[in-house]
């Protein structure tokens, strides 16, 4: 045995580097957005270069986030649904209850768009 590691399979072969000349409030800057992207600065700045998207770490914990809130919705509805069902008539007015599960359909569909504009 040598000691020498095997190489990676789905490892990114290095290329040629290139130069950026930044000052260090730049060079500050663009660590910032690229721990954001949850990406090194060499990757954010070839992805910025190259004009690939670059989704922040932070926007895709919104959307899990968001996700939790659609699930939370939808089983609150599905409660109301149950007690609409086995309950009927009793604590508040049928039709009340109909119309607030048609806005929590309403907010769980706000919800996707957001998730999906986010995701885009």
């Amino acid at each position: 045995m040598t000691g020498a590691n095997p190489p990676k399979t789905n490892a990114r072969r290095r290329g040629k580097p290139i130069e950026v000349w930044v000052n260090d409030e730049e060079k500050a800057q663009i660590t910032e957005r690229a721990k954001q992207a949850g990406l090194s600065r060499s990757g954010y700045l070839r992805a910025v270069g190259m004009n690939y998207p670059i989704r922040s770490v932070v926007d895709l914990a919104a959307v899990a986030d968001l996700a939790k809130v659609n699930g939370d919705l939808g089983r609150v509805a599905g409660l109301l649904k149950l007690w609409l069902a086995e309950k009927r008539g009793q604590g508040a007015r049928p039709t009340d209850v109909e119309a607030m599960m048609i806005n929590f359909r309403k907010l769980q569909g706000e919800v996707l768009a957001i998730m999906s504009r986010v995701v885009r």
